[in-house]
C-alpha cells in the first residue's frame, strides 16, 4: 500500500502522473496482449479479424490499431450469453446484464482479477474527485445487474471510506440518512440528484448545511448548466464520472477536482475519436464518436468498442499533475441524437437551454411524433411552484423562441404544472419516441 496525498490507494499511484512515452509503452504491450488473447479464444474476434485481413501480429505500434475492426453493442447480442468471453465460464464469478430492447439484454462478465481492477480505478476516480478515506459515500445508484450501484459499492470499500449502499427510490429516508450519516460523497444519477435536491426543499431540508460536499454522478448525458444547478442546490461540487458496462463499468473516466475534462485512465483503457460517418480516427480537439479499447479486462475483452457517445480528447496538460488524456465533456450520443425536419438535435443541447430559465423546473420529457412524412418535436416542461399559471403560455413562447434560434429547430413547448413530468429515481427518461406508435 502506498501514498498519494493523504490517500491510501491499494494500487501504484505513480500511474496517474506516468509520463506519456512511457504510458505508451504500457499500452502497447497491453495492447498486444490483449489482442492475442481475444484471437484466440474468442471466435467472434477471430472470425472478425480474418475477415477484416488483420492478425495480432500486425500490431507494430499502437496507430496500427486502426486497422483492427470495430466491437457494437449488437456484437454482444449476437454473441449472448457467454460467446465473447475469453475465459471459461467458471473463472466468471460475476455477472451484469443491461435491459435488452430486443429481447436479449447486454451480458458482461469479470473474473476475480477484473473486480480488483474496478475497485481500484473506481477508488482512484473516487479520489481523484475530492472523497477520502473515512468519507461516508451515499450511494444512490441502482444496485443489481446495473453495474452502477455495485462499482461505486467496491470503489468506495477500497478506497476506506464508509459506504451506504442505499439504492435508489425512497427519496425521503435517503435524505434523512444523508443529514444522519454526515454522508460527504453522494454517487448518483444527476437527474435523480436533481430529484433529491427537490425533495429535500419541499420538505424543508437544507442539504447545503449538511456535510456533503461532493457528488459523483454519472450514467447518463448532463449539462454545465445541470451542473451549476446541482452545486448550488445541494451545496457540493458536482463531479462527471463515465463509464460504460460493455467496457468495465463506472470508473473508466472521471473529473479530477479542477473539473476540466474527465481523466481517462489510460494503462487500462485506449481511447479514440473516430468520424462516425467515415469511421476514420481523429486528431485531438476533434468531435467524434469515442472509442475504446480494454487493455486488462480478462473476462471480456473489447476491442475497438464504439460507444456512440460524442466527446473530444485532449493531452493538454492539467493542472492536477495527471497525465492521463482527458475526455472532454460528453454532450450526446448518435443513438440518442434526433433529426427534426434535417435538423440534428441531441437532448443535452434543449437541457442547456431550459437549466437555469426563469420559471421553470429543470424536469423535462421531448415528445417526438410523425404527422405524415414529417416528425415534429416538442417539449413538455415543468413549472416552478412560483410561477403563475396565467404565465404558463407566454414562459412556454419563450423557451420555444429560444430553442429555435439556440438550436435551430422549431419545437412545441408544453409547461406542466409542478410534479407533473415524471420524477427519474435512476437514469432519466428524456426522450419518448411516439412515431410508429
Amino acid at each position: 500500500m502506498t501514498t498519494h496525498g493523504d490517500v491510501k490507494y491499494m494500487f501504484q499511484p505513480e500511474a496517474e502522473t506516468m509520463p506519456r512515452a512511457k504510458l505508451a509503452e504500457l499500452q502497447f504491450q497491453r495492447l498486444k496482449d490483449t489482442l492475442r488473447r481475444a484471437y484466440d479464444n474468442v471466435p467472434h474476434y477471430k472470425r472478425a479479424f480474418d475477415a477484416a485481413g488483420v492478425t495480432p501480429d500486425d500490431l507494430k505500434t499502437l496507430a496500427d490499431l486502426a486497422r483492427f475492426p470495430f466491437t457494437v453493442k449488437t456484437d454482444l447480442r449476437d454473441n449472448y450469453p457467454f460467446g465473447l468471453f475469453a475465459v471459461p465460464r467458471q473463472q466468471v464469478i460475476r455477472l451484469h446484464a443491461s435491459s435488452g430492447t430486443t429481447g436479449k439484454p447486454t451480458v458482461v462478465g469479470y473474473t476475480r482479477g477484473d473486480l480488483d481492477n474496478w475497485a481500484d480505478l473506481m477508488a482512484r476516480s473516487m479520489a481523484s474527485a475530492g472523497a477520502r478515506p473515512g468519507d461516508v459515500i451515499h450511494n444512490a445508484y441502482g444496485y443489481g445487474l446495473f453495474t452502477g450501484g455495485l462499482g461505486a459499492h467496491y470503489g468506495a470499500e477500497r478506497l476506506g471510506a464508509t459506504v451506504t449502499p442505499m439504492s435508489g427510490g425512497n427519496t425521503e429516508k435517503q435524505i434523512q440518512l444523508m443529514v444522519d450519516f454526515d454522508a460527504a460523497i453522494l454517487c448518483a444519477t444527476p437527474s435523480y440528484a436533481l430529484n433529491i435536491a427537490e425533495v429535500a426543499e419541499h420538505e424543508g431540508v437544507d442539504l447545503r448545511k449538511s456535510n456533503l460536499r461532493v457528488g459523483l454522478f454519472g450514467a447518463e448525458p448532463w449539462s454545465e448548466a445541470m451542473r451549476k444547478e446541482l452545486d448550488e442546490r445541494l451545496g457540493i461540487r458536482a463531479t462527471d464520472v463515465y463509464g460504460l458496462s460493455e467496457i468495465m463499468g463506472p470508473g473508466v473516466a472521471v473529473e479530477c477536482e479542477q473539473r476540466n475534462g474527465l481523466h481517462g485512465w489510460e494503462d487500462h483503457f485506449l481511447f479514440e475519436v473516430v468520424d462516425p460517418e467515415t469511421m476514420q480516427p481523429l486528431p485531438f480537439g476533434a468531435a467524434g464518436e469515442l472509442v475504446i479499447t480494454t487493455l486488462t479486462k480478462q473476462a471480456l475483452p473489447m476491442i475497438r468498442y464504439r460507444t456512440r457517445d460524442i466527446t473530444r480528447l485532449t493531452d493538454e496538460p492539467c493542472a492536477c499533475g495527471r497525465t492521463h488524456l482527458r475526455i472532454l465533456r460528453v454532450t450526446g450520443r448518435n443513438d440518442d441524437m434526433l433529426i427534426i425536419r434535417g435538423v440534428n438535435v441531441y437532448p443535452s443541447q434543449v437541457e442547456a437551454v431550459l437549466v437555469g430559465f426563469p420559471g421553470i423546473e429543470p424536469h423535462y420529457q421531448l415528445v417526438v411524433t410523425r404527422e405524415g412524412s414529417l416528425d415534429h418535436l416538442a417539449a413538455e416542461i415543468e413549472a416552478a411552484p412560483t410561477l403563475p399559471s396565467a404565465d404558463y403560455d407566454a414562459t412556454a413562447k419563450a423557451i420555444q423562441h429560444h430553442i429555435k434560434s439556440l438550436i435551430g429547430v422549431t419545437c412545441k413547448v408544453v409547461i406542466k404544472r409542478p410534479g407533473e413530468v415524471p420524477r427519474s429515481q435512476g437514469k432519466a427518461v428524456r426522450v419518448r419516441d411516439l412515431r410508429g406508435k
